[in-house]
């Protein structure tokens, strides 16, 4: 089903501009094809998207009801580190993306979860069923699915009240002083790179990061983190903030890839909550993936 939202101008703006600051959960691109597609309306009419809105105007953004998508189950290898009639939970594998999205509908974890299971939850809709938390591509380790919607509110309450514990592992760049800290940063769209995210000072969600340093190398330190919150990006941004990116990051690091890594050094190494039917309290790990064994390795080997 469609949804009509409308805004009012504050100030003169761009619309294009407008529009990604009100939803920046959509992107810059995203917002300007519903521009030209004639989904959004300035005072009842079709404006281009470097059109500058005057304070007062009314500006009507209709998101149109998502394209259905046949997903195809796939007979992927999974790593799976426990699974029963409620939840499996699994060791992702790094280059693996979680659920369809932006024209990629095949090889997802989604599509091997499909092929494994006879069922999964709803809740999360027809493109990620099961999904109660995501990691990113480039991130590797322990993350849980739900097969039925009622471990699937169950987890997700769990999340939103921070009953679930969710433990990474990241190498960074740079030798981080102190011992242990909490990085506290509001997370939205970067204000001129829609694919990234940054600290911004308005329409940001809050977001809080433990960290505490396990081992440091010079130019280089592993470090724990504890997520308080899981905004998009959060550890990869909240790290960049304080001035030490992840090693191999390639939206948030500059640094030069010497080492062998596809992407960030980062692993969801633990995963603590309750089973949502037995209330047991479980516990899950993933021992680190080679690509960052064997850079801890090499670090060590020239203290």
């Amino acid at each position: 089903m469609e949804e009509k939202i409308i805004f009012e101008a504050e100030k003169e703006e761009r619309l294009d501009v407008f529009l990604a600051r009100k939803k920046n959960e959509l992107s810059r691109s995203h917002i300007q094809k519903l521009i030209a597609s004639g989904c959004v309306q300035v005072s009842g009419q079709n404006r281009k998207v470097n059109y500058k809105l005057k304070a007062g105007e009314q500006i009507a953004l209709i998101l149109p009801e998502a394209m259905a998508i046949d997903l195809v189950p796939e007979n992927i290898s999974l790593d799976i580190l426990y699974e029963d009639e409620d939840i499996i939970v699994i060791n992702k594998a790094r280059g693996m993306v979680v659920h369809p999205a932006a024209g990629v509908f095949h090889g997802t974890l989604v599509n091997a979860l499909l092929y494994h299971c006879h069922d999964l939850s709803g809740i999360n809709g027809q493109i990620r069923p099961g999904i109660v938390h995501r990691l990113d591509k480039d991130t590797s380790g322990v993350m849980v699915a739900a097969k039925n919607d009622f471990s699937h509110l169950d987890l997700a309450e769990q999340i939103k009240e921070k009953t679930a514990h969710r433990i990474y592992w990241a190498i960074v760049v740079g030798n981080i002083r102190e011992d242990a800290g909490i990085i506290h940063g509001d997370i939205g769209r970067h204000p001129s790179d829609r694919k990234k995210m940054a600290i911004v000072a308005i329409n940001g969600k809050p977001a809080t990061t433990k960290f505490r340093v396990l081992e440091r190398f010079g130019k280089y330190t592993l470090v724990e983190c504890r997520l308080l919150t899981g905004r998009t990006h959060q550890i990869r941004v909240h790290m960049t903030y304080i001035g030490h990116p992840l090693l191999g990051d390639p939206k948030y690091g500059r640094q030069r890839a010497i080492f062998a890594i596809q992407g960030q050094a980062l692993h969801s190494i633990s995963l603590e909550l309750v089973h949502p039917r037995t209330k047991e309290e479980m516990s899950f790990s993933a021992p680190l993936p080679r690509d960052m064994q064997k850079i801890l390795s090499a670090l060590r080997n020239n203290k």
